[in-house]
This record gives C-alpha cells, sequence and structure tokens, in this order.
C-alpha cells in the first residue's frame, strides 16, 4: 500500500524527510549544523549567531520560489505538495540550528523529537500528551530524558499526522487558494510567520 494510502507510512515518511534532509543535510541542501557553524563563524556570540539563523530562514521561507526550487530537490511523498513539504525543511533545519547553537546534539533521537515538535508550536504539548509524556517545570528535553525510544518513535508519529491534518486543513495551501491572485504573496508572508513561530518554540524547547 502506497504511503498515499496509508497514514501511519505518511506520517513516518514526513517526519524522517524533515530529519533526515531538513536538519541532516542531503546533497546542496546545507545540514542544520553546518548552517549553525557558519552563521557561528561569521557572528561570534551563539545568540547573535541564532537571531541571524531565525532572520535567514524567515526571509527564505517567504520567498516562493525557493520554497518551489527546494521542492524539486528534496521532495517528499506525492500527497504533500511541494512548497508545503519546502517549507517543513527549512523549519526543520531551523530548529536543528537553533539546538547546536544552544550546545544539544542534534543527532540524539531525543533532540530529533524536540526539532519536530518545535514545528507544532504550542500543539506539541498536546502531542506528547497524547503520546503519554507530560512536560514538567523543566521542559520537553528533561521529560523526553526519561522516555524509553518506542515512546520517541510514538512522539514523531503523532507529529506527522498534525503536520498532515494541518496542512489539509488550514495550511498554506488552502490559505493561497483563498486569494488567488495575490496567492505568493499571502503564502510568502504565511510561511514567514510560521518560521518566525518555529524558531520562537525551539529557543524555548532548547533553553542556554
Amino acid at each position: 500500500m502506497g504511503n498515499e494510502r496509508n497514514p501511519a507510512a505518511l506520517a513516518k515518511a514526513v517526519t524522517d524527510k524533515i530529519i533526515n534532509v531538513g536538519v541532516d543535510g542531503a546533497g546542496p541542501w546545507k545540514g542544520s549544523v553546518q548552517v549553525a557553524e557558519e552563521h557561528l563563524s561569521r557572528h561570534g556570540d551563539p545568540e547573535k549567531a541564532i537571531a541571524r539563523v531565525v532572520a535567514t530562514h524567515v526571509r527564505l521561507t517567504s520567498s516562493t520560489g525557493f520554497l518551489a526550487g527546494a521542492g524539486g530537490l528534496v521532495t517528499m511523498p506525492v500527497t504533500v505538495p511541494a512548497d508545503l513539504s519546502s517549507l517543513w525543511l527549512a523549519q526543520g533545519r531551523l530548529a536543528g540550528s537553533i539546538a547546536h547553537l544552544r550546545g544539544y546534539d542534534v543527532f540524539s533521537e531525543e533532540v530529533r523529537s524536540i526539532v519536530l515538535l518545535s514545528l507544532l508550536g504550542a500543539s506539541g504539548a498536546e502531542a506528547l500528551s497524547k503520546a503519554g509524556v507530560q512536560i514538567g517545570t523543566k521542559g520537553a528535553m528533561s521529560a523526553l530524558n526519561k522516555v524509553p525510544g518506542r515512546v520517541l518513535i510514538e512522539i514523531n508519529k503523532k507529529v506527522g499526522f498534525r503536520l498532515i491534518t494541518k496542512a489539509g486543513t488550514k495550511g498554506v495551501i488552502n490559505l493561497t487558494k483563498l486569494v488567488p491572485l495575490a496567492g505568493g504573496v499571502v503564502g510568502g508572508g504565511v510561511n514567514g510567520v510560521s518560521t518566525r513561530a518555529v524558531g520562537h518554540w525551539a529557543k524555548h524547547h532548547f533553553t542556554e
């Protein structure tokens, strides 16, 4: 059965691509560590580098040309629109870069799960709750350090389901259809806002 007919397989394919390509990098697509180190070498201070990484990704994802080009470079499953999949890849890389600049290991499974959760914003806590994990006062990282690997897999699956649901109900693609003549402008604006929000949540999860 193809991914497009199997929601669980599609959810896993989406989150795997965000991590394996968006965060780790592939071909000409730079990964989180490389992007973070480039900004750190340029700006010296990790927090200044984070601010510039966020600004850079907001600018990139606001460009419809970038989204179309990246979509052709690293494609998601056929049921996920190319411009939306490109947005997720960029946002995953952003969250991973922030994690690296704050001293976290982006290759650890716990950090990767939190990178994915950052894409959900405020609803990330709900995804954790549905997987049986409650965030205490010490935050997501402390909570996930105590759970077994199978729970992390379940959390990633919940994130994938939520992203797909969001794309089908109130995502960028549907919103641009409401204003077809200004679709590119509207889409770019929404992408930029959502990317800035991902940066905010990544900084919240990956504390200094």
